[in-house]
């Protein structure tokens, strides 16, 4: 067959993972948006016994591969421990898991990037610490963040592609079986490239056009 007759042929079924792909991500993400950001407030705690434990967290999920972390609870867990994981919720803890750490440092970065000067008129109205930052800081904080927290959600739904590993049934793995069924990795693999294009790109230049609006940083694409 041609190389559009295999593509029309297993087009449908690579496409359905792409639901998958954007569930895993959306789940992975919005656990680790919250659990980043206790850990970007343990960074920035006084208290050692909140400061050590988020910046070890940290800098030990930001210093091994994502792959690493997926074989980790995919299989050495599991291993060590004798039972066997359920897909779903280990594909989605490894990527909050690994998303926490990235967003925790986002958030540190953009109450920081918040001018002092804003604490100091906080605090000069009599607000506490803890009202100043609630009321003041962070509201500053999250519009920030937003471009780079927008550059780790893409960054996730490309890196979600790693969970073909442990089997879950996202774009990846289908453009893999697809492969095996039918030999025509040049077709099975441009469908796949290009059903990622699809949602990347346009998220991209979402990101960009927020990043002229705001300042921030974030994972690199």
């Amino acid at each position: 067959m041609s190389f559009w007759e295999v593509a029309a042929r297993y087009f449908p079924y690579i496409l359905a993972g792409v639901p998958v792909t954007l569930a895993l991500t959306v789940l992975g993400i919005l656990p680790g948006t919250a659990f980043g950001f206790i850990l970007a407030m343990g960074r920035r705690s006084r208290a050692p016994w909140f400061r050590v434990p988020a910046a070890v967290y940290i800098d030990v999920v930001r210093g091994t591969p994502l792959v690493v972390q997926v074989f980790f609870f995919g299989f050495a867990l599991p291993f060590l421990f004798h039972y066997s994981p359920p897909q779903w919720p280990t594909a989605v803890g490894v990527l909050a898991f690994n998303s926490s750490a990235y967003i925790a440092e986002i958030f540190r970065a953009a109450i920081g990037g918040v001018p002092r000067g804003q604490w100091e008129a906080a605090r000069s109205l009599g607000l506490t610490h803890n009202q100043a930052l609630f009321r003041v800081i962070l509201p500053q904080a999250l519009r920030i963040a937003i471009p780079p927290w927008g550059n780790e959600f893409v960054a996730l739904l490309k890196d979600s592609s790693l969970l073909f590993l442990i089997g879950v049934a996202e774009l990846t793995t289908r453009g893999s079986l697809a492969q095996g069924h039918n030999f025509r990795p040049e077709v099975d693999w441009a469908i796949v490239a290009f059903l990622y294009l699809v949602f990347t790109v346009p998220l991209m230049h979402v990101v960009r056009r927020l990043e002229g609006r705001f300042t921030g940083g974030g994972r690199a694409f």
